[in-house]
C-alpha cells in the first residue's frame, strides 16, 4: 500500500498499520464496515483521518485484491 496512506511503526500502536500521520489503525476502518457502520461513522470517530485518505486506502485493499484474484 502506498506510503503517503498508511505507515507500520513498531513505536506506533504496537507496529500496526495506521493511517500516516495518525494512531489510528487501518484495521480500525474494515472493523467498522465490517459491523455496518457506515464510512461517515468512522471519520466522526476518528477525526485525524480524512475523507480522501480513508476512501485512498478502501481502493488499494479494492484494487490489491482484484490484481491478486485468479483470471476467470
Amino acid at each position: 500500500m502506498d506510503a503517503s496512506l498508511t505507515k507500520r511503526d513498531p513505536e506506533i500502536m504496537h507496529g500496526a498499520l495506521c493511517f500516516t500521520g495518525t494512531r489510528v489503525p487501518v484495521k480500525n476502518l474494515f472493523d467498522y464496515l465490517e459491523g455496518s457502520s457506515s464510512l461517515e461513522a468512522f471519520l466522526e470517530d476518528f477525526p485525524s483521518v480524512s475523507r480522501q485518505r480513508a476512501v485512498a486506502v478502501l481502493e488499494a485493499a479494492r484494487e490489491s485484491l482484484a490484481s491478486d484474484a485468479p483470471a476467470a
